[in-house]
């Protein structure tokens, strides 16, 4: 699965980090994180999918983005519940989102008006810990967004990067 994701700084990092020991209790604690921005699917010919992707981005300009807290998906539409994750609020990467969406169609459920922008720390635990992490308050973390990424899901890397200028 390709994707086009959202790096994120060294600060949202550290803020997992600090968060990881109360995640031990999870089937999966993600160790790597970035905000998925726009899944693009399999592809056969990666060159012209990556294109594809790079041409939908074209002028899209730098946006502002904020973690603002910690939250759950009580029942996500794939795998284990509950999702614990960073919840970002940034109109300019939803505005992002919905112009990568008329280029690759929206995954139902997910994307589209479902899209919640987040970085996730860990899924499959239980839902009593959700909460008492969703509760925490946190320092919001802001930054520019002023690069996306082309990932490759299966080697879970990044193949190329778009800049956003400001």
């Amino acid at each position: 699965m390709y994707s086009v994701n959202v790096p994120v700084p060294g600060r949202v990092r550290q803020l997992a980090n600090r968060l990881h020991p109360d995640l031990i209790g999870f089937e999966t604690v993600r160790e790597d994180h970035s905000c998925l921005l726009k899944r693009l699917g399999e592809a056969d010919h990666v060159a012209q999918l990556q294109h594809r992707a790079h041409r939908a981005l074209e002028g899209s300009p730098a946006v502002e983005a904020a973690v603002t807290g910690v939250d759950y998906f009580a029942d996500p539409p794939l795998g284990s519940a509950p999702v614990v994750y960073l919840a970002v609020e940034s109109p300019g990467l939803e505005r992002i989102h919905a112009d990568l969406t008329d280029t690759f169609d929206a995954v139902e459920g997910l994307e589209g008006s479902d899209y919640v922008p987040h970085v996730t720390l860990a899924r499959g635990g239980d839902r009593e810990t959700a909460q008492r992490l969703a509760d925490r308050e946190i320092e919001p973390v802001r930054w520019t967004v002023s690069e996306l990424e082309f990932w490759d899901g299966t080697h879970k890397l990044p193949v190329s990067s778009v800049s956003l200028p400001s």
